[in-house]
């Protein structure tokens, strides 16, 4: 048992600590002079301490409880009358399962959170195996996140598009605005494959064909210092399926950053200067996650045990119409509501890549 007590004098450590932190951020944001004197740093600590606010909530919750614990054995050990000794007997029991709750939601909230978590993802489409069915698949994940999105009450506005004759999708890039976009939808990197019988193939054999999807955190001006200097902006016609020109005035704004090489387009606005503004955007996260990506490098056997690595050379998930089968290869979850999730029901396959992401953290926290 001697490991179990230190591990939990750990986690009470810690929390004590937080809640000490909390309590001087509180002190600070409450001074009217630092708001009036740097109103910058007066909106970091207060999302700092807005951060906080969760575990600390809880480690109090705990700690009454556990005080009532206390109390409750303490009548149970000394108290003479015997019906008295029963209901502390049965709120004893009562707290105790409360207790072990508690402990276990705050080991969960000592999990070191995701800088990127709450804000906005750029989402990357791109038909993979398959030519014209991966497109049409393409364009059915498309609908797929646009619909989750709206039952999370997030915008979706698409940054640039390559469609084909017979609309389905080359290319898409598109942002969803929402707080916390990114927790949810980071673990969707990696190549979807869909099986099934294609409205083209006569013979009714089925067909695999894939797409892959990248997410990246949006990242803001302040995050990702570009210096005008590396980037080379060419500008052209923008082309619709097919290749034939949909634009007679030079509005698309190809953008490459020379450092890195990073190459980013935009054509869906009539407006050069509004492609440029979308391009820019897509650009910057894709510079901020290569910088995670370097950064993250050294603790490449860490991401390894966890989900959700980002790379898009994994097979993360399979779609299989004729078994109305989706199973996600990463935590061997298999659900036959196909056309739910088509429609937008994500929850279930979300839930269950957050949980095994979260145990994994946990379990390397010791």
């Amino acid at each position: 048992m001697e490991p179990q007590v230190k591990r939990c004098d750990k986690v009470l450590e810690k929390l004590a600590a937080i809640e000490q932190k909390y309590l001087e951020l509180e002190k600070k944001i409450s001074d009217p002079e630092l708001v009036n004197k740097d109103q910058k740093l007066w909106l970091e600590l207060t999302k700092e301490h807005a951060s906080l606010a969760e575990t600390v909530e809880a480690y109090r919750l705990y700690q009454k409880t556990q005080q009532a614990l206390t109390e409750a054995r303490e009548i149970v050990a000394e108290d003479a009358d015997p019906d008295f000794v029963d209901l502390a007997k049965e709120e004893t029991a009562e707290l105790e399962a409360a207790l072990a709750n508690q402990e276990e939601r705050l080991k969960f909230l000592l999990i070191p959170k995701d800088p990127n978590d709450d804000k906005n993802v750029i989402m990357e489409i791109r038909s993979g195996a398959g030519g014209e069915e991966a497109a049409l698949f393409a364009m059915e994940i498309f609908r797929m996140y646009s619909r989750y999105a709206e039952t999370k009450q997030w915008k979706t506005e698409i940054l640039d598009s390559h469609y084909t004759d017979i609309g389905g999708i080359k290319e898409i890039v598109f942002v969803l605005e929402g707080r916390g976009a990114y927790s949810r939808l980071k673990y969707e990197s990696g190549v979807h494959r869909v099986q099934r019988i294609p409205a083209t193939e006569s013979g009714g054999r089925i067909h695999t064909s894939t797409i892959t999807v990248a997410v990246l955190p949006e990242a803001e001006e302040v995050e990702v210092d570009i210096n005008p200097n590396d980037l080379r902006v060419d500008i052209f016609c923008a082309t619709g399926p097919g290749g034939q020109s949909v634009n007679t005035t030079q509005s698309a704004v190809r953008i490459t950053h020379i450092p890195t090489g990073i190459v980013v387009s935009c054509q869906d606005e009539k407006s050069q200067l509004k492609n440029r503004d979308k391009a820019m955007r897509v650009l910057r996260s894709r510079i901020f996650e290569k910088l995670q990506s370097e950064q993250q490098a050294e603790l490449a056997a860490e991401r390894r045990s966890q989900v959700g690595t980002g790379d898009r050379s994994e097979r993360i998930r399979t779609y299989n119409y004729p078994q109305t089968r989706v199973t996600d290869h990463r935590i061997g979850l298999t659900t036959h509501r196909l056309s739910e999730i088509l429609g937008g029901d994500l929850e279930e396959i979300i839930d269950s890549l957050i949980t095994v992401d979260q145990l994994a953290r946990l379990a390397q926290m010791g």
